[in-house]
């Protein structure tokens, strides 16, 4: 029994940017991961062991929000190379990374970038 699970508006501050005050002041953003995955036994077992870990995507995803980079378009491959290492089971897997107020010559609610394998 083939499955999505998704984890929608994930809520970081962090300092992605290509301009130097964006790294300096930092800035919002809202991330949604979203896989399928076969979730058959979890659907019978009612097991945490049985499912895919909801935790460890968004420790995952934390600690790679934390980590500086230029482009959402870096950090968003970053997140799915190490998801699809860590949760080999994962059939597909998708992440948006949006960028709240970026720095554009007109008023912009968000920039967004989305990856998935």
């Amino acid at each position: 029994m083939m499955g999505k699970i998704e984890l929608k508006g994930m809520h970081f501050f962090a300092r992605h940017g290509v301009y130097e005050q964006e790294r300096i002041d930092g800035n919002d953003f809202l991330v949604d991961f979203s896989c399928d995955a076969d979730i058959s036994a979890a659907s019978e077992s009612d097991n945490l062991n049985d499912t895919v870990d909801y935790q460890l995507i968004n420790s995952i995803i934390a600690e790679e929000m934390d980590m500086p980079s230029a482009l959402l378009e870096h950090v968003a491959g970053r997140i799915l190379r190490r998801i699809r290492a860590e949760i080999p089971e994962l059939l597909h897997a998708s992440v948006s990374i949006s960028k709240m107020n970026p720095p554009l010559p007109t008023a912009t609610e968000c920039s967004k970038v989305t990856l998935s394998y």
